[in-house]
Parts: C-alpha cells; structure tokens; sequence
C-alpha cells in the first residue's frame, strides 16, 4: 500500500483504539477532564430561582407540631417485583429491595423461593437512605419560612406489612397534620406485578401560602450504588430530564466539582441512575411542571472507588388552590429496554447504547431497532445468554459478509500493486509532483480506489459501536453465567489477580476472554497485513486492544472474540478457495466524475503548482 493508504488504516485505527480509551473505567485518583452534559447548564432562569431556594431545612418545630410527637415507623410493601419500605418521617420511600436482581456479592439464584429476611440480604436496594430518604416536596412561605417534608412527622393508619400479589393494588396514605388547619397528605398506590407505584400529593389550604406558587418535588439521595466495580457504574450513572422531546443529561465527572442543570417549561420526567437501574419520576400531567433543577457530584473515597450524587426537583406550579392535588407515576427498576417502553413516555430513552464521536442519531437506531430485537429474540429460544452471544455473532457476521469482502479484496488489491507503486516512487523520486499523478493513474489504469479498503471499516464502526454499548450496559447479561470459569456475562471473566496495577491502564486482573480476543486479533492482522511497513501495527494493536479490553464485560470480549474467529475462517477460505484477486487493467475506467478522476485531478493540479513554483525560482 501506499503511503496515503497506510496512514489511512491507521488514522482509523488510532481513532478507534482512542475511542475505546477514553470509554475505558478511569480510576478515582485520575479523574477525567470533560464534563457529559448535553444542557447549557450555565443558562439559568430567573424565574425559577430554584438554586438559592435551598429548601432542605424543615420547618420551624412551631410550625409542624406533630414532629416531635410522631415516632419513626416503617410500613413494610411486598409486590411479586420488590419490597418497599416507607417512612413517616417525611412520608416518602425509605428502602426499596428488587426482588429479581441480586446486590453484586449475593450468590443466592433469584429463582430460589425465599424468605423476606432473604431478600433483605441479596436484593438490590436502591435508595441511598444514608443520604435521605426519596420523594420530598419542599416550598417557600410568604413569610420567608423555607418548608422539607423529609423531617417532618406523617401519620398513617397502614399496617407495618403488606402483601400485594399480581392482580392487586394496595392504597397507602400518609398526612401531616400542621398548624392553622393546613395539611400535606402523599398517597402511594402500588400494584403486585410492577416496579413502579402511583404517587398523588395533596396540600390543603395552603392558598397565599407559598411564595412565588412554586412547589418542589424533591430526589435528594440519588440512587445507591450496587455494584463492585464503583468506578465503571459512575462512568454510567447521571441524572437526567425527559425535556423538549429529547433527553439532557447531567453527569457529574470531575471530582469534587459539582455540576447544575436547569432550564424553565414543562418535563416530562426526571431520573436519577446507576449502571443497570433507574428511578423515574413522571408528572401525570406534564404542564403542571414549570422547570427542573438537577445537581450532581463525584466524589472518590479514598482510592478505594468512586461515589456520585445527584439531587433532581421538578419545579411545579401552585395554582393557589385551596386543596392543590399533583400525581406522579415513580418507576423503580432495571434499565430494560421492553420494559421501559411499554409506559409509552419515552421512558426508553434511559437505555444508552452509546454514540460515535457524538453521532447519537447513527448508532442509536442501529442498537434499538436491529440489534437489541434480534438479541432479545434469540434468547426467547436460547436459554443461556452465552450461547445467544454466540450465534448473534454469527448472524451479525453473516450480515457484514458484503463489506468485509469488498474491504479484504480492496486490501488484496493494493498488496497486489505494491511492486509497480514500489518502480514509480523509484523512478520518480526527486519529483513528487509527477510521482503523485503517475501513481492515481496507476489506480485508474487497474480501477483501484486506494480508500477501497479504508470505507468498508468506516461503515462498520457505528454497527460496531452499537455493539460496544448494547452488550456494556445490558442489563439482559448482570449476573448471567455462561460455562467452565465465566460466572457473570456482564463482568471481566478474571483468571489471574496481579499484585500490581499496570500503568495507564489501571487494570491489576487477566481475562481470559479478553487474552483470546488479543490473540484471535493477532492472527487476524498477521494474516491480512503484509506490508513491511504495517508489521508494527500487526502486534501493536493486539496488545492495545487486550489491554483495553481487560476491565470490560466478558460478554463482550466474547462477542469480538467470535467475530474475530470467523474472520479469520472468511480469510483463510478467501486465501486458499476462492478465485482469488486478479490484477488486469480495466477496459473501460471512468473519464469523469468519479472518484479516482478526482485525485487526477488534483494530482495534475499540483504537478502544474509545482512547475509553476520552480519557474518562479529560476
């Protein structure tokens, strides 16, 4: 290949290999320098003034008579789906245990019929209790009085326990009784076979009470963290707001640097998350929302891992009513893609599949529409997520069979005029001007496109960056196994721990998944790149991408390293069965416009440049 070519390969793979690194877990003691968040969250309106309401104090004791007089007791909700805890101090969610999703240290099968006491010790809990409680509404009076729900005292008249099975709805009322007849009361409705609970708040008699007729629905604790690896899962939690028929994102990545987002209108929905998990709070009406308020903060504890919070209020209008009534649809769950869209509010949008070099638009239609349905299908008759990685490779294989042909023959093709590029570049090598155009009008004499090789790769990335975050975040693979030393799909298959971390990468563990993958790309390289001058690329970019790949999901690792076992299958067969490529002047090349008229073109235009600025020095 020539010149140009070569620095074309590896312009694409340095791109590739970058993009990779820097979607790489970074650990806490290095953090990133970049901030995730598709707001201008420097835009800050006026008229909400949602960032100097700092309304996390309570009100004054004389104020809220109960609360000194009401104890902490906690109502206990078993669904087929989750155990819930709420609270009456603050009447808001306490605890809340996924029933079907182990915490990450908990080898206990999902399946297993268990005690409540079980679940207690092998669901995941997401509510950063530590930090508050979750569901809080806060105001300001007229008088100045800055008013929390989260310590004020509720009564409730539910009993401590209660089972909700399938076809059931428990109805679950909590009422803070304050002074001059004014009270809040928050009615939790729950259903037996669904993450999600219907939450309606109703404030009676605060009409000319509240300052600005501004109302916050508060999330102050995040979402907890349940996952051992701390650092990847802050890498995927944010906080974000369904706003404008589109998704902002707010994502806090510098460490102890906080990170807003605000804006006025009406919001759709607000969530907090993690790596697999999601809390969703949805206004049944949307035009009762006025704005939002997002805050979030990176914080490393003590390079031992990372912690990120995240405080998100939706921004209501009172309507100086004097029983105000708002209702709200809270999701608490897995980050499932079928799941999230059967609420038909555009909840999917949680479901990242990455973008490439912010080409959203690309990759994302590509992941939700052909490759997820196709995943999900699979399974629905293959049992082990495994063997459902497996044959998808095959049949995604099958599928780029005609680009990865077109590149491999273009490729063919080059090696092929590598001795007559070698004769002009010989003849001609004190003038380059000439030795550029006889080289293009040696591409057209044969019909070579010297990017014929380069173009296939580059329609292949987006469906290979689609691929990178379907199987990085699936939810589909936490804590699936698949054989032999490979326990959880959705974690590096470890087979070695090093006493030390290698630098750069940050990595202390071997994968054997991902030790396979590098030797598979090996053999690959070695068998399609045979110009000298690429024969440090051969065993640069095996290293690099082993290395890169170490930390990542096995799932993954087993994808690429399938995909590139059957590439090397469709090399060999191409190498030893086919016709193979022959190199023959073509009868008729194109004279005009086309591709390769467009470098003679420019080949000729530089030759008389050339001419023209010795002339000049003569």
């Amino acid at each position: 290949m020539d010149k140009r070519t070569v620095f074309a390969f590896i312009l694409i793979g340095a791109i590739f290999i970058t993009w990779l690194y820097l979607n790489t877990p970074e650990p806490p003691i290095n953090p990133p320098t970049h901030l995730k968040d598709s707001t201008q969250t420097s835009q800050k309106i006026d008229s909400l003034k949602l960032k100097q309401k700092d309304t996390t104090q309570v009100v004054k004791t004389e104020e809220v008579k109960p609360e000194v007089n009401i104890p902490e007791s906690i109502t206990t909700i078993e669904t087929d789906d989750a155990i819930i805890e709420l609270s009456t101090k603050g009447g808001n969610i306490h605890k809340y245990y996924l029933k079907n999703h182990n915490n990450w240290y908990s080898s206990m099968p999902v399946d297993e019929k268990k005690t409540l006491n079980d679940y207690y010790k092998s669901g995941a809990q997401l509510i950063n209790y530590d930090r508050g409680n979750a569901f809080d509404i806060a105001f300001v009076t007229n008088s100045g009085k800055q008013v929390n729900t989260a310590k004020i005292g509720f009564t409730t008249d539910a009993k401590s326990f209660n089972r909700v099975t399938k076809d059931q709805t428990l109805i679950v009322t909590y009422t803070a009784q304050l002074e001059n007849n004014r009270s809040i009361k928050k009615t939790y409705t729950f259903t037996g076979n669904k993450y999600d609970l219907n939450a309606d708040v109703e404030m009676d008699n605060f009409n000319n009470q509240v300052a600005n007729n501004a109302v916050d629905i508060v999330w102050d604790s995040g979402l907890n963290f349940v996952e051992e690896n701390s650092v990847d899962e802050a890498n995927y939690s944010n906080a974000s707001v369904y706003y404008g028929d589109e998704k902002v994102i707010i994502d806090a990545t510098d460490f102890d640097k906080p990170i807003e987002g605000t804006n006025n209108g009406k919001v759709e929905w607000m969530s907090v998350r993690n790596k697999y998990f999601t809390a969703i709070v949805a206004p049944k009406d949307a035009s009762t929302v006025d704005g939002y308020y997002v805050k979030g903060t990176r914080v490393g504890k003590n390079n031992q891992g990372v912690d990120e919070f995240y405080s998100a209020r939706l921004n209501l209008n009172f309507k100086n009513n004097p029983v105000e009534k708002n209702s709200f649809l809270i999701y608490m769950g897995p980050v499932n893609y079928d799941q999230l869209k059967a609420y038909n509010k555009n909840f999917e949008a949680e479901v990242d599949f990455g973008s490439f070099f912010g080409l959203k638009f690309v990759v994302r239609p590509i992941a939700e529409y052909i490759l997820l349905p196709l995943f999900t299908f699979l399974h629905t008759i293959i049992p082990n997520y495994g063997f459902v990685i497996i044959v998808f490779s095959i049949i995604i294989k099958l599928l780029m069979i005609p680009l990865s042909r077109k590149q491999m023959q273009s490729m063919q093709k080059m090696q092929l005029l590598q001795p007559k590029i070698a004769e002009i570049k010989e003849k001609f090598a004190d003038d380059k001007a000439k030795l550029q155009k006889e080289t293009m009008k040696l591409y057209s004499t044969y019909g070579i496109n010297p990017a014929g090789g380069c173009l296939p790769l580059v329609l292949q990335m987006p469906i290979f960056i689609a691929l990178f975050g379907l199987f990085q975040g699936a939810i589909e693979l936490r804590h699936q196994p698949f054989m032999l030393w490979i326990t959880d799909l959705s974690r590096p298959d470890v087979i070695l721990h090093l006493p030390f971390k290698l630098p750069l990468f940050n990595i202390d563990i071997i994968a054997g998944l991902a030790v396979v993958m590098g030797i598979t790309t090996f053999v690959q390289q070695k068998m399609t790149m045979k110009d000298p001058t690429q024969q440090a690329m051969i065993y640069i970019m095996p290293v690099m991408l082993t290395l890169l790949f170490m930390s990542w999901p096995s799932g993954l690792n087993l994808y690429y390293f399938m995909f590139n076992l059957l590439s090397i299958g469709q090399q060999y067969w191409l190498n030893h069965h086919s016709k193979g490529v022959v190199l023959e002047p073509v009868k008729n090349p194109k004279k005009s416009g086309g591709f390769m008229e467009k470098l003679m073109h420019a080949a000729e235009e530089n030759a008389k440049k050339a001419k023209d600025q010795q002339k000049r020095k003569r």
